[in-house]
């Protein structure tokens, strides 16, 4: 099975943003100019509880996707603990004109207009939030119901304990990287926390993301933008494509490397990639294989053969210059052996 193929494009996008509609400083044309500056083929603005959607901004080359940020706080009036956890979750939505509000709650919504808010279509609890367990649960399955793909945020900033995460159901994708908390803490790097969620029968996908507000202009070393990306497996630059892309799983996260081919056949593999120091297939914190540079030299490419003990296997790449690169996890009942 041929789960990246250099025949297939690669599309690159920032799946977690926000513009001055929000806690950002850039207008959401001006973002869309500099990512395309940039490179990139994708864009969700995902302003907090804000549901917008700025598909006129897309171009033929340049495909915005529409979603928010929600977040719950133990806090009522949705007050900052600096000491205490949180959960964001982006939405992104299925269908490009959805901006329907999940559990509107007035004392969230600190940016959009409530009048604005209140007119949206509603789905889910409305009133109080309450960072309990089961209520995160019942809002990521209203935010399903209501045409949304759930992703969950910066699990370091959020200060989350493990276990609290371990109980949640229906995150399609977990941010392995966030430019913006790594600009903040210089830790938002999660593959233990992923490691751990596979071991415990989870299987989320795996993206990377800029989470930028833009506080700091380009080229600054505070700057939040253009530091972790996903790249997009699809046929095509369109917004049915793309989400029929990320739904199977068709991505990957990224720091700097790009991954060119994996293949999967029986239990063999092959991988191929840019210049790296160090090729890895995880089977556990405690085993893995790895292909690796000698001094001075790089790789471009590692075969693995998958063992029979490895209930699952993701890969890694990683470069010269300190970036990586991660997929998503395979189980051996998805590659039937």
């Amino acid at each position: 099975m041929q789960f990246i193929s250099s025949d297939l494009p690669q599309f690159k996008a920032n799946l977690h943003s926000h513009s001055n509609l929000s806690d950002g400083s850039l207008t959401p044309e001006a973002m869309v100019e500099a990512y395309k500056e940039q490179g990139y083929s994708v864009l969700a603005i995902t302003d907090h509880e804000a549901p917008y959607d700025h598909t006129n901004l897309s171009t033929p080359d340049f495909l915005m996707l529409t979603g928010y940020e929600a977040y719950i706080r133990p806090s009522a009036n949705c007050q900052l603990d600096v000491y205490g956890p949180e959960i964001h979750l982006n939405l992104l939505a299925k269908e490009p004109h959805n901006t329907c509000f999940v559990a509107y709650d007035p004392n969230f919504c600190k940016y959009m207009p409530h009048a604005l808010a209140e007119s949206r279509a509603q789905a889910g609890d409305i009133g109080p939030r309450r960072y309990e367990r089961e209520y995160i649960r019942r809002f990521i399955r209203e935010a399903k119901k209501a045409g949304y793909l759930v992703t969950y945020n910066h699990p370091n900033w959020s200060m989350e304990e493990p276990e609290e995460i371990l109980h949640y159901d229906g995150f399609f994708s977990l941010e392995i990287f966030n430019t913006g908390s790594m600009v903040i803490n210089g830790h938002e790097n999660n593959l233990g926390l992923y490691d751990r969620l596979l071991r415990h029968g989870k299987f989320p996908f795996v993206h990377g993301a800029d989470d930028n507000h833009n506080k700091q202009p380009f080229g600054d070393p505070r700057c939040d933008s253009f530091g972790a990306w996903t790249m997009i497996l699809a046929p095509e630059l369109s917004y049915p494509a793309v989400i029929r892309a990320l739904e199977r799983g068709d991505f990957y996260a990224s720091t700097g490397p790009g991954i060119h081919r994996l293949s999967i056949e029986d239990s063999h593999v092959f991988l191929q990639c840019s210049d790296a120091l160090r090729i890895t297939m995880h089977m556990s914190p405690k085993r893995t294989q790895n292909v690796c540079a000698r001094p001075g030299e790089t790789v471009d490419c590692a075969e693995f053969t998958i063992p029979d003990y490895a209930p699952y296997v993701y890969f890694s790449v990683f470069s010269p210059d300190g970036t990586e690169a991660h997929t998503r996890a395979f189980t051996r009942d998805e590659l039937g052996i």
